[in-house]
């Protein structure tokens, strides 16, 4: 093929003659070879994310929504703090550092995959190639779906929404047991350690309060927490169903027998557990509704301690 035609990105042949030249020529020819063929070796994708704060937590799992723009957790939630440095899971560059719905954002393009950070003050630039766990900016306390400071990561690849658990570097506190001895005894689980049930901001903290739909006042023996109707509701600890049903004002009701507590979600669009179930921490019991007294969609939380209702929202 002669110059005139040959294709913009056709490598010239290699002068294999050069290689039988005198010895002075043949280190220049081998260290040309060697970085011609590592141009050629595309990079290799990291296998795992990097967890992009401290402490390796989760508060919040992924949910898939069903469409598009249907209810669900497009992203798992981390709890953190005010000020905690966001660093990036993954080799790659940054494609995105504004506001989405009012919303500071960061997106981090890897590749065929997104990461999404937020809420995030950025100190990075779009165009800016970072490293794992190079710092992206700082963790926001508002606004947030979160009733305290927690960073919510996002997975994309295209416009498909993916578990960032799946990829997430194993690891972190781990126990090893006796395989072949009685299994060990779980830990007690305080309160302090219950995970929240939905996302969504709090509409009517626990206390007195003016009913909205009576006009009473009366004790809020709860917190309620908006979130759109259809999106699951998660137990908030492990423990066994001991309601199921409908219960006048609360409207579809779960409670859960916890041991020392209980749990209750009330306003319930439909049940995904029976009564006398054992569930799970984070199983999902329920969906958000409206029914009973309710003027919108939302989660009515209650915890009970000692037989009396307790304010929830330290604990979640």
């Amino acid at each position: 093929m002669s110059p005139s035609t040959a294709a913009p990105h056709d490598l010239a042949p290699l002068d294999v003659g050069a290689l039988a030249g005198p010895m002075s020529r043949r280190p220049t020819v081998l260290l040309a070879l060697l970085l011609l063929c590592a141009l050629a070796v595309p990079a290799r994708a990291s296998s795992s994310w990097e967890w992009p704060l401290g402490d390796r937590r989760v508060s919040g799992t992924f949910d898939a929504p069903e469409t598009p723009y249907g209810a669900g957790h497009r992203g798992i939630d981390l709890p953190g703090a005010v000020g905690d440095t966001v660093r990036s899971v993954a080799p790659g560059r940054v494609t995105f550092a504004g506001r989405v719905g009012g919303v500071p954002v960061v997106t981090v393009t890897h590749g065929a995959e997104r990461s999404t950070y937020q809420p995030v003050r950025a100190s990075v630039e779009v165009g800016d190639a970072v490293g794992a766990g190079q710092p992206l900016g700082r963790l926001l306390g508002r606004p947030s779906h979160c009733v305290t400071a927690c960073l919510h990561l996002g997975r994309l690849r295209d416009t498909t929404y993916l578990d960032p658990q799946d990829v997430l570097a194993k690891g972190g506190r781990v126990h090893l047991v006796d395989p072949d001895g009685p299994p060990p005894v779980p830990p007690s689980l305080g309160t302090g350690e219950l995970l929240r049930p939905v996302g969504g901001p709090v509409t009517s903290a626990f206390g007195m309060r003016v009913h909205p739909i009576t006009g009473v006042r009366k004790l809020h023996d709860g917190t309620d927490i908006g979130a759109p109707c259809g999106t699951p509701v998660r137990a908030a600890a492990g423990g066994v169903v001991t309601s199921r049903g409908a219960a006048g004002g609360y409207g579809n009701r779960v409670v859960i027998d916890h041991g020392r507590f209980s749990t209750a979600y009330a306003h319930l669009s439909r049940f995904d557990v029976a009564t006398g179930e054992r569930v799970a921490a984070g199983e999902v019991v329920g969906r958000v509704g409206r029914t009973g007294y309710a003027t919108g969609c939302h989660l009515h939380l209650m915890l009970v301690e000692g037989g009396r209702p307790v304010d929830p929202l330290p604990h979640v």
